[in-house]
């Protein structure tokens, strides 16, 4: 089963106390590479939320967001020593009044001394609040699983198409190849009969070349291995593991198969159908970066 690198997850969730939304986006990579963006409370809980995120995705470029908002009331972020605060005033106020300097500056400057300023940092996340962000992280993935399904089941269909075009122009160069043999026999017999008389012919001199050349030129072996390649290929697209790298080599000994049929055909009508069946060959290429 062909399964998409791209894919897209969305979880929300939200009641009187709190707001979650997971949002998750994957592309095609060589590797597992993911992008997370998270709230600071979930700083601690990063390298587990990771391992959860490569369990359900293997392969490709992943980018998660998690947003956590508590909805409650006004939350002060920061408070005053009030303590502290008082005795910076009075002893600045002394300090002021010994030099008869005026006091207007005092306040602020004892509310910005050492200390009196305390902020509220949030430690962490507790233990319900990260269970109901797993929840939510698990059901994105899956729905970003989902998606990669759906995404495969219409690459697949394309390969299937693709394969088919390739399998058909095979057909009609098999069709043709015999016609392309008789051509190029009579192309050297032609050929040496115009520089040499009939009567100074070496008959079998003649049949040696033509099968030297006839074998030099033969394109049966690359026939059989292309029609295996896309045999084979369409076999992995059914496989039940997914195997975007296999699918990427097999169509390289497809190119490669095609290209020498090109280069040995020796014939205009068979060329056509190699440039058709290369540009087939494309899609593939560039769709199979996608398969996971």
């Amino acid at each position: 089963m062909v399964l998409s690198m791209t894919g897209f997850g969305l979880a929300e969730f939200s009641n009187k106390s709190v707001s979650l939304r997971v949002e998750i986006k994957s592309l095609n990579s060589k590797f597992l590479d993911i992008s997370l963006r998270t709230p600071k409370i979930l700083s601690e809980k990063e390298i587990e939320i990771r391992q959860i995120i490569s369990q359900h995705l293997i392969r490709g470029k992943v980018i998660v967001n998690i947003d956590w908002v508590k909805e409650e009331e006004a939350e002060i972020k920061q408070s005053y020593n009030e303590e502290l605060f008082l005795a910076y005033y009075q002893q600045l106020r002394r300090l002021s009044d010994k030099v008869v300097s005026p006091n207007h500056d005092i306040f602020r400057l004892a509310i910005q001394s050492p200390d009196v300023i305390v902020s509220k940092i949030e430690e962490g996340v507790d233990e319900e609040s990260y269970q109901l962000i797993k929840n939510g992280l698990k059901e994105a993935l899956e729905k970003c699983n989902d998606f990669r399904v759906n995404e495969g089941k219409a690459l697949t269909r394309q390969f299937n198409i693709v394969c088919s075009k390739i399998a058909d122009n095979l057909k009609k160069i098999e069709i043709l190849d015999p016609k392309r043999v008789e051509k190029i026999k009579t192309r050297i017999e032609n050929n040496l009969s115009s520089f040499i008389n009939e009567e100074n012919l070496d008959q079998n001199r003649l049949e040696q070349e033509i099968v030297y050349y006839i074998e030099k030129l033969d394109i049966s072996e690359e026939i059989v291995r292309l029609k295996s390649h896309l045999n084979y290929f369409l076999d992995v697209l059914e496989s039940q593991d997914s195997n975007g790298k296999k699918l990427g080599f097999i169509g390289q000994e497809m190119g490669r198969e095609i290209n020498t049929i090109g280069s040995k055909a020796n014939d205009a009508e068979i060329q056509k159908l190699v440039v058709v069946m290369k540009e087939e060959l494309e899609k593939i290429k560039e769709q199979v970066l996608n398969v996971l």
